[in-house]
């Protein structure tokens, strides 16, 4: 038998625990900055809790944003719960991480997106690395304008 290092698997679990860690301290002292994250899961995964009608209507995957208004975050080995504002209606949550697609703090262009391959196999799980938010969606510059343009002579 010939032993390999398994680097994606290892690369999985790394950026999974740095998920844990920077919302651990995200629960314990609030959103520092401009700091705010668009986290894509897949609300199919066996171990996500939310409700029923947030299922029906996501049913394959969705993206929650922890911004301006969440509550009871707490964070685990194994995933964080959180209470999320949907139309008014406070609705709890829980999303394990190895539900997590990806994560994203478009404040610093900071993304990770994990890719799974229809395997039996977890371990078979590769993770890649990306490098901003522009993969996963446009990025959108904040344009300048002069207000001198604007002035009459």
């Amino acid at each position: 038998m010939s032993r390999t290092i398994d680097y994606g698997n290892l690369m999985h679990r790394a950026m999974r625990g740095l998920i844990q860690e920077v919302l651990s301290d995200v629960a314990k002292d609030g959103l520092p900055g401009a700091h705010h994250f668009f986290i894509t899961f897949d609300t199919g995964h066996s171990g996500v809790k939310m409700a029923d009608w947030l299922k029906e209507r996501y049913p394959a995957e969705m993206t929650v944003v922890i911004q301006h208004w969440f509550e009871n975050l707490t964070v685990s080995d194994d995933g964080f719960g959180i209470t999320l504002n949907f139309g008014n209606q406070p609705e709890p949550m829980y999303i394990p991480f190895d539900a997590v697609r990806t994560f994203v703090d478009p404040s610093v262009e900071f993304g990770l997106r994990f890719e799974t391959h229809d395997s039996e196999d977890e371990d078979d799980e590769e993770a890649d690395f990306a490098e901003d938010a522009e993969d996963d969606e446009p990025r959108k510059d904040a344009e300048v304008v002069s207000l001198d343009s604007f002035r009459k002579s």
